[in-house]
């Protein structure tokens, strides 16, 4: 007979696995390291957690579900955390706990505080890399949804127990940053009097024209050409070729003072990125420059490797990268006709780079338009003998934008977007980092403008915070907040309400496991909003301020919990817990 016991160190239900592990290790030791579900009933009655662990073993041992269930809880017992155990149905075992495991909990929570639910080092290294859009423009609201993404999946990991690198990759070198530094010049040839064709395809934006201006009174005439000698190379009909050649006759008639023209564009707009980002809540270990491994010769080793193991080719002028051959739906240029080589040739070097770091994890956060990308990635590094399933790839649909019916653009080149600074401006941040982890990262979301500022309880983050204030506001009445609670406090929470909230707070520790495991911060937001919704039952439905003593100190207890873990939470997913505000209008 196994005895359960309590041990602070870890979640109560990682404790029922560890027993049940132990107890299926005693009863079919053939069978260990069985995967099985242990999960929260959807009806109370079937008590406070269930598993199907009898039906798979059952499969396997070729015995009735509900005699396999027998044995196991022939292996286990009763005790200061199991009230009962039973069997239900074809086969299910039941778990219902003891008021003082319930209790346990609130102690632990105000013991822990802000470390309530996390787990201690496990000595591991991720390197998350998210965001990375091109510097060519302000962010705009679609990247956001990957900035909040990254930014609260790194705050999971490190929960979790994980040492956590966070970085941006700047494309500060190919033919985008020269279609920029190409935009920024005309618009300081037209502020200096010199008007040339704009090209429809460089981009557009009021922030383009800002830099030129900029840029002119910093450096004055210095960048000034001959608007007849300009024009005399520019003589391609299609789009693409003739900016082209805009850019080769700004470098021509520039030499080196084109890259002063480029480092401005580059700097200008990354600046603007670090500022919106840091405004949003969102930080970077390491800006990671694409220039740097070209300067490092990394690509171009890098490309040798592949070379010397058989999979480049010539081909039509190019050097191509045999990515079929790792399911790839067509092979990819590593080096152009004209001798420069590709972003993809960029990011086999950066890829490598990173596994030369040692990290454990390596999780790239990307658009779901580059979900075709992930194979001829990999494919490189499969092709470099580096284990690439240490490459975490999580998708993140961009995030439409509504105002009313009207859908808002979002090309950056066209200039027609909403900036993420605007939107933080007009929203929030507590209400834009919370909505767009409010959906899986890969599933597609509508992000309410409207709903965001409302403050009424339709808006889940107000919902959330105002669960926060309520209770601020009873522990301010009654000016003690307890910092221990006593057993025979703890005996009188015999609300259901009360015990809703006890199961709901003992769940957060495996939600935020459960949430780390398969890169879901917004189970964490989904968590929070049923923990507020049980606060503003409870809030609802009795009295704190009782006469009563011990009742009243047991439910101050009870509230003083569920604060702390919405503080946990929120704080999580970059979002404020205030302490104070006006009533949901309805």
């Amino acid at each position: 007979m196994i005895e359960l016991t309590f041990f602070e160190s870890a979640p109560l239900k990682q404790h029922l696995k560890d027993h049940l592990n132990q107890a299926l290790l005693s009863t079919f030791p053939e069978t260990e390291g069985l995967q099985y579900s242990l999960e929260r009933p959807k009806q109370a009655a079937h008590g406070d957690y269930a598993t199907n662990i009898a039906l798979l073993l059952a499969k396997r041992v070729h015995q009735p579900p509900r005699e396999v269930a027998q044995k196991l809880l022939d292996s286990l017992t009763l005790s200061s955390l199991i009230a009962k155990i039973e069997i239900a149905g074809a086969g299910f075992i039941n778990f219902t706990l003891t008021n003082y495991a319930r209790e346990k909990i609130l102690n632990e929570i105000l013991e822990q505080g802000e470390l309530f639910g996390k787990s201690p080092p496990n000595g591991l290294h991720v390197l998350i890399e998210f965001v990375s859009a091109n510097p060519t423009g302000p962010l705009h609201v679609g990247h956001g949804r990957g900035a909040a993404y990254g930014a609260s999946l790194s705050n999971l990991l490190e929960a979790a127990g994980y040492s956590v690198w966070k970085e941006y990759y700047v494309n500060d070198a190919g033919r985008q940053m020269d279609i920029l530094a190409l935009s920024t010049w005309l618009r300081y040839l037209e502020y200096s009097g010199i008007y040339l064709p704009f090209p429809d395809n460089a981009y557009q934006g009021d922030y383009v024209r800002i830099m030129g201006e900029s840029l002119a009174r910093r450096d004055g005439k210095q960048y000034l050409v001959s608007e007849t000698n300009f024009l005399s190379a520019i003589h391609a009909n299609d789009n693409e070729a003739r900016i082209d050649q805009y850019i080769d006759q700004m470098k021509q008639l520039l030499c080196h003072d084109y890259e002063q023209v480029h480092t401005f564009a580059l700097e200008t707009q990354l600046e603007g990125c670090r500022k919106d980002l840091e405004s949003f809540g969102v930080t970077f270990d390491c800006w990671f420059s694409e220039k740097s491994l070209i300067d490092s010769g990394k690509i171009e080793a890098v490309l040798k490797k592949l070379d010397d193991g058989g999979y480049l080719y010539d081909s039509e002028g190019a050097i191509w990268f045999k990515s079929t051959l790792f399911g790839d739906e067509k092979d990819r240029v590593v080096r152009r006709e004209n001798g420069q080589t590709t972003y993809f040739a960029s990011d086999i070097a950066y890829h490598l780079d990173k596994f030369n770091r040692n990290f454990d994890r390596m999780i790239n956060i990307w658009g779901a338009d580059h979900h075709g990308y992930i194979a001829r990635v990999k494919g490189a590094l499969t092709a470099l003998r580096l284990p690439s399933e240490r490459l975490e790839i999580a998708l993140v649909q961009f995030a439409v934008l509504w105002r009313g019916k009207e859908k808002i653009s979002m090309s950056t080149r066209s200039g027609q977007f909403i900036p993420l600074a605007d939107l933080c401006e007009e929203v929030g941040n507590d209400a834009a980092r919370f909505f767009y982890v409010l959906r899986k990262s890969d599933q597609h979301l509508d992000f309410d403008l409207e709903l965001a500022k409302a403050q009424k309880n339709d808006n889940p983050v107000y919902y959330i915070q105002y669960a926060h204030a309520r209770i601020t506001s009873v522990l301010e009445l009654a000016q003690e907040i307890p910092l221990k609670a006593k057993d025979n406090e703890l005996d009188l929470l015999t609300n259901p309400h009360e015990q809703s909230l006890l199961k709901r707070l003992a769940d957060y520790p495996s939600i935020i496991e459960s949430a780390s495991a398969d890169l879901s911060p917004h189970l964490i937001a989904y968590y929070l909003r049923d923990l507020a919704a049980e606060l503003h039952s409870y809030y609802n439905a009795v009295q704190f301020l009782v006469s009563d003593e011990l009742l009243r100190a047991a439910r101050l207890t009870l509230i003083t919990a569920t604060g702390q873990v919405l503080r946990n939470g929120l704080t999580m997913l970059g979002v404020s817990a205030p302490k104070r505000m006006e009533q949901p209008t309805e």
